[in-house]
């Protein structure tokens, strides 16, 4: 695990809630100068502390409103199976999130879809055409309750 100090932090605070702000802004919000803020946030994209800066997209104005959680279970579990399975499963567009998971599923896959003909689609001409399958199991967000990407940071 990375050392962060209060600073870090902060820092990881900002970015967290807007990565467009830029180091003078980022450096004027946390009492700094530019350069040690610049600095600091370098050495947290080096150390892989910040993996990348996106845009997040509201899935009901690009046309992707549909949203399942999608468990699914293989019939074996050889170390081969698994990994073929994972390498074709994150190549899925409609696939934002997969997790090998303990408990009565393999997987959990988070898809996206337009809507149920194109999830339809999905299942039937993606999921259920690898090899190895034995069950899945959708179940179709109604009510989107809570969504954040921001990771709490104790300072």
């Amino acid at each position: 695990m990375e050392k962060l100090d209060k600073l870090d932090k902060q820092i990881l605070k900002l970015l967290q809630k807007d990565c467009s702000l830029n180091t003078k802004q980022i450096a004027d919000k946390v009492g700094l100068t530019i350069t040690p803020t610049y600095e600091r946030i370098k050495r947290m994209e080096k150390t892989g502390v910040i993996q990348n800066y996106v845009a997040l997209l509201n899935k009901e104005k690009v046309g992707k409103s549909l949203m399942i959680f999608c468990n699914v279970s293989l019939q074996l579990h050889s170390k081969p199976l698994l990994k073929r399975f994972e390498q074709t499963v994150v190549k899925f567009d409609e696939v934002m999130e997969c997790y090998h998971t303990a408990g009565t599923f393999d997987y959990l896959l988070k898809v996206v879809a337009t809507d149920m003909n194109n999830y339809q689609d999905f299942i039937t001409n993606k999921l259920a055409a690898l090899e190895n399958i034995s069950h899945v199991q959708s179940s179709f967000v109604m009510t989107e309750v809570k969504y954040k990407t921001e990771i709490r940071l104790d300072y």
